[in-house]
């Protein structure tokens, strides 16, 4: 019976042995894919930071060729790299409803394509036109959103760009409701609906 006690307690060191060896298998690996997960990461904001420069050695030639003064910031704003242009009198460059800037961040983005291969989703703003149209369609999706909540029907917005969607569906998500966009462009719409 004591070579009985001997071999279950071996047996027992042993698997102890092995569920701490596989832990710490497991840990290393836990700790490789957040080290890859840095270097995915460091690689994203990199290649947005790179973005950022070829769009604002576009910009400033333009600004060069139309003989306007601005000056250029860079950032990343999440999963896109965003170039601002801030400058005195630059509302040519912005237009009626923001039609050349829409204008404008097509190209720049085209030039960045050009230079890495890759689609770009960067965001151009001039003058602080997409921040205050994105403070006001904010204010709008609340409103909406207390209209559908009160009413518990559905409400349709006037049609907007991409961008003025995207900034109504991350405030309507945001307010604990959903949305979607219907209808073609450029006359497509967003739409909130009841929970």
């Amino acid at each position: 019976m004591s070579p009985e006690l001997d071999t279950d307690t071996d047996l027992d060191e042993t698997s102890e042995e092995a569920v701490e060896s596989e832990l710490n298998t497991d840990e290393a690996d836990d700790a490789e894919d957040a080290d890859d997960a840095d270097d995915d990461s460091s690689e994203l904001i990199n290649l947005l930071e790179r973005e950022g420069d070829i769009a604002a050695d576009y910009l400033e030639e333009l600004l060069d060729i139309a003989d306007l003064d601005g000056d250029l910031d860079m950032d990343v704003e999440g999963d896109r790299a965003a170039v601002s242009i801030v400058g005195a009198d630059l509302a040519q460059l912005v237009g009626r409803d923001g039609e050349v800037l829409e204008a404008l961040q097509e190209l720049t983005r085209l030039a960045v394509y050009r230079e890495t291969g890759e689609r770009s989703r960067l965001m151009l703003d001039i003058s602080g036109h997409r921040a205050d149209k994105r403070v006001r369609l904010e204010k709008l999706a609340d409103e909406k959103v207390s209209e559908v909540r009160a009413s518990g029907e559905r409400v349709e917005l006037e049609p907007m760009t991409a961008f003025e969607r995207k900034v109504v569906h991350d405030a309507v998500a945001a307010a604990g409701l959903a949305s979607e966009s219907e209808g073609v462009d450029p006359r497509r719409f967003v739409v909130i609906l009841p929970e």
